[in-house]
């Protein structure tokens, strides 16, 4: 990965021009950066799967000139170029306008992982999660996670966070942590099908073993939002917690929300901006040049938080 001067360029004339404030570095950007990657559908891109700014052109009456939006999912950084530039073309299915209560730059600290937070937080509501319940997160430093702890905080309910880094745990507390735990401790009676009822909730940013053993705990009607595969794409199970349980997994996909599940999670967002401490959860900022060890510390696990692009520093 380089910096070189490309000329944005829209894919249809009803692209919409966004000029970028900040973009974010995320676990899919480091996928689709990889040599030989399997996210990537084309040779070569300008990477970033997120980015936030100020609508330039459009021809959408719903998306004028001057409005402050975020920019996400979609092929974006993955298919078409993205968002580690000074400006990025994009149809307005993948742009939303931003609350008053959210900065562009706020935005972007909450960006893809935090709208898949809060998206998940959001659907195990609809579910019937119990208010004021203990919710278990996975891999909570990471993006996703960290801003799930921040936001189930805010929210009232009591998140226990479960972290395979044991220097973490301060910084956990500080974002609103209930509990945390350790990897090994999301489920009991490892020999058995079933666990004892722990959890109401889960938002599982992890995937594959962790994401069995939270089905195999959770408190009967529970479920679990998953969002991630960090650990594995694979899951073995039994359908032992589904027949006797009735638990319920729940997949969160933030790349192809509809337009009203956008508007719904950024409006979520913005009710509770002023209630997170949304700067602490910034691991660092960097510039374009300095894109590739920020990929690599968050293809190794190695951040807390997100990273913030800033395309023009000043």
């Amino acid at each position: 990965m380089g910096v070189r001067e490309v000329e944005a360029v829209a894919s249809d004339a009803n692209d919409i021009l966004v000029s970028v404030d900040y973009s974010g570095v995320n676990f899919k950007d480091a996928m689709v950066a990889a040599s030989k990657s399997r996210v990537r559908r084309v040779s070569s891109l300008v990477g970033g799967v997120d980015a936030a700014g100020t609508v330039l052109h459009s021809t959408d009456a719903a998306l004028p000139e001057g409005t402050r939006v975020a920019v996400h999912g979609g092929t974006l950084g993955v298919a078409r170029d993205g968002g580690f530039a000074q400006s990025i073309y994009s149809p307005a299915n993948y742009i939303t306008a931003l609350p008053d209560s959210i900065s562009t730059r706020v935005a972007m600290i909450i960006g893809t992982a935090g709208f898949t937070a809060m998206e998940s937080l959001l659907t195990l509501e609809d579910r019937g999660l119990e208010a004021g319940s203990e919710v278990l997160v996975t891999g909570a430093t990471g993006g996703v996670g960290s801003h799930a702890v921040a936001l189930l905080a805010a929210n009232g309910y009591r998140p226990v966070a479960s972290t395979g880094s044991p220097t973490a745990s301060a910084w956990l507390f500080e974002r609103g942590a209930f509990r945390v735990i350790g990897r090994d401790e999301v489920a009991d009676n490892p020999g058995r099908v079933l666990a004892s009822e722990t959890w109401a909730g889960a938002i599982d940013c992890v995937g594959g073993d962790t994401l069995a053993h939270i089905l195999r705990s959770l408190r009967y009607g529970g479920a679990v939002a998953a969002s991630g595969l960090v650990g594995s794409a694979e899951l073995s199970t039994t359908v032992y917690p589904f027949i006797t349980r009735s638990v319920a997994l729940l997949g969160i996909d933030s790349v192809e929300a509809t337009r009203s599940t956008r508007v719904r999670v950024w409006s979520a967002l913005g009710a509770i901006a002023t209630r997170i401490d949304y700067e602490a959860l910034v691991d660092r900022e960097v510039v374009l040049e300095e894109l590739t060890p920020a990929l690599d510390d968050i293809r190794n696990g190695k951040t807390r938080g997100r990273i913030l692009v800033n395309p023009i520093p000043g």
